[in-house]
């Protein structure tokens, strides 16, 4: 689920990158609780394949380069100024400018955080780039995207403007740690919002 100010615009930046199909798979809109004020946590890792002209399709669609750390990736930001990785060497979508291959989240302990998760949604945890066991693999529904928990050292100072959902027991996920605030939003152990449909037991 991702937080917008105008859900509709956010949605096509992302529908022309993924392709619709893609896109509906992976990501919903909804209008925003509060303006965007700091980097987001929570981001897309995106290939976009080795063509000159792969990165110029996105600048075409409304995306504006943030930093670059070419050779090897791009740092962007869609029509809202969600911020994402694009990266030259990684194929993009068969006929789409872009594919998701990573949901990255921040996080100043991700080891800690990808085991919770992991144990969670049932994913393979592997190494991170420095070796460390941060990164899930086949985590139910998203294919061959990897969910990437990132080291920072920054200070959450508000909530996630992208979050994921998924479909398990509430009363599971409390008793594991997550907790819920009164307006009923659920939160992981380091103050990820997150989502939950409706199941047996919920």
């Amino acid at each position: 689920m991702v937080d917008a100010a105008d859900p509709a615009a956010v949605a096509a930046f992302w529908s022309a990158a993924l392709g619709e199909r893609e896109q509906r798979r992976l990501l919903r809109f909804r209008a925003q609780q509060g303006p965007k004020t700091v980097k987001n946590r929570v981001h897309l890792d995106v290939g976009v394949g080795a063509d000159d002209r792969a990165v110029e399709r996105l600048l075409a669609l409304g995306a504006r380069v943030l930093a670059d750390h070419l050779p090897d990736w791009l740092t962007l930001a869609d029509v809202e100024g969600n911020e994402f990785c694009a990266f030259p060497r990684r194929p993009p979508g068969s006929d789409s400018p872009a594919r998701v291959f990573a949901v990255c989240t921040d996080s100043d302990r991700p080891e800690e955080l990808a085991a919770w998760w992991a144990a969670r949604v049932g994913a393979r945890i592997g190494p991170g780039p420095d070796q460390t066991p941060r990164w899930l693999h086949d985590c139910p529904g998203w294919g061959e995207v990897i969910w990437k928990f990132v080291r920072v050292d920054d200070v959450r100072t508000g909530p996630n403007r992208w979050r994921w959902s998924l479909t398990t027991p509430v009363e599971a996920l409390l008793a594991a740690g997550a907790a819920r605030l009164p307006d009923g939003t659920l939160l992981d152990p380091q103050g990820n919002q997150f989502s939950v449909g409706f199941s047996a037991g919920a």
